[in-house]
């Protein structure tokens, strides 16, 4: 069965203590957000997630959406869970006041983001592309078309969506054929198909705003030439009611493989009425800004499904009874033992949980960096924190969605035979975070761009965002005492990132292949890094909390034990890795196209 209870502990650990030192400082901004304001909204955002958005996820999934003469339906139930999460306010939770939105930091947001996706991946992805619409036209658009529209997209009134992707062009946008065609009152007139547009057509809101990639007439060709346009689904009028319909319409959904409650539309444009975002032929500029946003978020939806994941398969660990442990009877009342007490179903479990608090520290670490961009008063800081999101956005979003799929699936096997079937509900957490993999671009294209543009700009300024505090933590506790083997780990590891970067800086200059057949592995060597650095951190909290006597102890050995079985089992995965780097393209690209 699905089970979620947001981890409000952990949480809490890695907000107010883990990063208390991350060299952000404090944000006076932000000083209204207390720890008794801010448990309020975590404490809430829990019970919201485990009380009405969970009990949808699988029925949800079993229902899937329904087009009929081409309005989509939401599954039962939906439309009543938006409505209350409307009303709620939190769909402008991380808005600016401006907009009527309620300004919280990130680094708060990221956490009720990641219970909405363990609870309930697919209803997430409805507000969720609505606020990465929001930033597009904040900071985009011309100040009449912000004024009429966000505060209608920041209060969930209407709901937003990207539309990037047609038939015949995914990754490589420069190909598509969308066409703009200016109109003498300033708008332009839309012609063209998208596909794969989450929420594209539901019933969830009155309209629906789309950002449309698309071509002027006299455009340059390829991503030069692309230019970025906001089209309704129904003309508002001046007073917000709404008018005719827009020439938008979905022409099917699609039949995938998970998160089937989420209404993926082909979306058509028909002579479409849409006005410009940002200037002519810049586009992909304003669509990167909510690109790069929606990114940082499918990372914590692939946090959200393996938190999901991971206590479902606790739970069944501790009801199944299937033979003894090997260490004697643990339960002598029944015929059998649960088999949490068995070797391989500890490490299945350890594995997951390691992969889901070292996700969760380094996505505080990131949320932190967010909200120290966007409100630090010190220019230096907000410098810094803008080369470390930079640096960590392919890494989230590619490391923490592959560690999703790997969690998914060990939840299954937990399970056994009843995770391959349907009732026990597991087998759909590994079909929902396989899409994380995939959209807002796929994780290898992460990698290319983590080495393609983010090491060598400006001679590695965004890694030192990283590697300055790795290397001063390391520095500051090498010596005597109960650090030392995870200090002299972490060195090891940090050590072998260090190497890699410069092979890559070295070879990559020379030949892009070599680059291109390293990016992968060194996207996955330099997070895990990052997360052994925040565990090495969160082991050293912990050893002083314990050292000074706690009521929670119980808390602190298992931060503790859990760092530990990072540091002996995941993290030397950093040396096969180094490995494959220097191994370079060779084998890899030793065969002919025709001989595959």
């Amino acid at each position: 069965m699905q089970v979620y209870d947001a981890p409000l502990r952990d949480m809490r650990f890695a907000l107010y203590e883990l990063h208390a030192d991350d060299g952000f400082g404090n944000i006076p901004a932000l000083a209204e957000f207390t720890p008794d304001l801010t448990d309020a909204v975590l404490d809430e955002a829990a019970r919201l997630a485990r009380e009405v958005l969970l009990p949808l996820n699988r029925t949800g999934d079993e229902e899937g959406c329904h087009i009929e003469n081409g309005v989509v339906r939401t599954p039962a139930g939906f439309k009543q869970a938006y409505d209350h999460f409307r009303d709620g306010g939190w769909t402008s939770l991380a808005a600016s006041p401006e907009w009527g939105g309620q300004g919280l930091p990130e680094s708060i947001n990221k956490l009720v983001e990641e219970m909405i996706c363990g609870a309930n991946m697919a209803f997430s992805l409805y507000p969720g592309l609505t606020h990465g619409a929001t930033v597009a036209i904040e900071g985009y658009a011309p100040e009449d078309i912000k004024q009429f529209y966000m505060p209608r997209l920041v209060s969930g009134e209407w709901a937003g969506t990207m539309c990037l992707t047609e038939p015949h062009c995914g990754t490589d946008l420069g190909l598509l054929r969308t066409k703009a065609e200016p109109q003498a009152d300033g708008s332009y007139k839309l012609t063209g198909s998208k596909i794969f547009i989450s929420s594209g057509e539901h019933d969830l809101t009155d309209n629906i705003v789309h950002l449309v990639l698309g071509r002027l007439p006299d455009a340059p060709k390829g991503v030069k030439g692309i230019s970025l346009f906001l089209v309704p689904k129904f003309l508002p009028r001046d007073d917000g009611s709404l008018g005719p319909s827009n020439g938008v319409s979905c022409a099917g959904i699609e039949h995938k493989m998970g998160i089937k409650a989420s209404a993926t539309c082909q979306m058509n444009f028909d002579g479409s009425t849409g006005w410009l975002i940002g200037t002519p032929n810049k586009g992909m500029e304003a669509m990167f800004a909510m690109m790069n946003t929606e990114r940082v978020s499918v990372g914590i939806q692939g946090l959200g499904i393996a938190e999901a994941a991971y206590q479902s398969a606790v739970a069944y660990a501790r009801d199944r009874i299937q033979g003894r442990s090997l260490s004697g009877v643990k339960n002598p009342d029944q015929p059998a033992d649960p088999i949490i007490v068995h070797p391989d179903v500890r490490r299945m479990l350890m594995t997951m949980r390691a992969n889901n608090e070292g996700c969760r520290a380094l996505s505080l670490w990131v949320s932190r960096a967010l909200d120290a961009e966007h409100h630090s008063d010190d220019p230096e800081v907000r410098q810094r924190a803008g080369d470390f999101i930079a640096l960590m956005t392919p890494v989230v979003k590619a490391l923490f969605t592959d560690l999703a799929h790997e969690t998914s699936n060990l939840a299954v096997q937990v399970h056994g035979g009843h995770g391959y079937i349907r009732e026990t509900g597991v087998e759909q957490y590994a079909r929902d975070a396989r899409i994380t993999m995939i959209y807002e671009g796929t994780n290898g294209i992460q990698a290319l761009d983590l080495i393609g543009r983010k090491l060598p700009f400006e001679m590695g300024r965004y890694l030192r965002s990283f590697f300055h505090p790795v290397s001063s933590f390391i520095a500051d506790n090498k010596g005597e005492g109960p650090m030392l083997p995870m200090v002299e780990g972490l060195e090891k590891a940090f050590g072998a990132l260090q190497l890699a970067t410069a092979r890559i800086a070295e070879k990559g200059m020379k030949d892009p292949e070599e680059a291109g057949a390293a990016a992968t592995d060194y996207l996955r060597l330099l997070g895990l890094v990052a997360i052994g650095y925040c565990f090495a951190k969160a082991t050293k909290i912990a050893g002083q909390k314990l050292a000074e006597g706690t009521d929670e102890a119980a808390f602190y050995k298992a931060k503790i034990a859990t760092a530990t079985y990072f540091f002996d089992r995941i993290l030397p995965q950093t040396a096969s890795l180094f490995l494959a780097i220097k191994a370079g393209k060779a084998s890899m690209m030793a065969l002919d196209e025709a001989a595959f």
